[in-house]
């Protein structure tokens, strides 16, 4: 787009050289105007650069605090979800890993979406408590795995519910905190099927 401004500024500066000397003191103003543009261009376009990441460097440390916990969270869901969905011995721990998996991996691809609009770095793997917890689970089986899959789930859905509600409400990029709210029913949704599946491997 910057060169076609800078083409059209040329011709309009070539067709203003053909005209007479009155119309060259006003071209001459007009090369100036024109040399300003171009600069400016190139400043606007540096600051639109600086503006991708610039938004992401303006988020509030509760913004980033919370992309960060649910970029990790949402991963850890989805790997312990597919753990449930092959390892689970109760047919309500299988039903609740496959749901993690569609729910968590549509929510991380929303919070994705999300980063790449305002240019920031989500993180790409699990912490190290987050691994501990997933390397602890995946080393058990059966009846155990359930139980330990199921508490894990309570457990992890009620803190998550208390972070999105806290940037729903203090969360400062208007689309970060859309996304808490609208997130937060399917979590909601999601703590009520882990108690269930947990009084059903008690």
């Amino acid at each position: 787009m910057k060169n076609s401004i800078l083409a059209l500024l040329a011709v309009a500066a070539m067709v203003a050289c053909k005209k007479n000397e009155t119309t060259a003191v006003d071209q001459s103003a007009d090369s100036s105007a024109m040399a300003a543009p171009a600069d400016s261009t190139m400043n606007v376009n540096d600051s639109a650069t600086v503006t991708g990441t610039g938004t992401a460097n303006s988020l509030s440390d509760q913004d980033k605090k919370f992309a960060d916990a649910a970029a990790k969270g949402g991963m850890m869901e989805v790997m312990m979800g597919e753990l449930a969905a092959g390892n689970g011995n109760n047919a309500a721990v299988k039903a609740l890993g496959d749901m993690m998996v569609k729910d968590h991996g549509k929510a991380n691809d929303e919070l994705k979406k999300w980063a790449s609009t305002v240019g920031y770095t989500l993180p790409a793997s699990l912490d190290t408590e987050k691994q501990k917890e997933y390397d602890d689970l995946k080393a058990k089986k059966g009846a155990e795995f359930d139980r330990a899959y199921t508490d894990l789930m309570v457990k992890d859905h009620q803190k998550d519910i208390a972070e999105f509600k806290k940037q729903a409400i203090e969360g400062t990029e208007a689309s970060l905190k859309s996304f808490a709210s609208k997130t937060l029913p399917t979590l909601e949704h999601h703590l009520m099927e882990s108690e269930k599946a947990k009084s059903a491997v008690k």
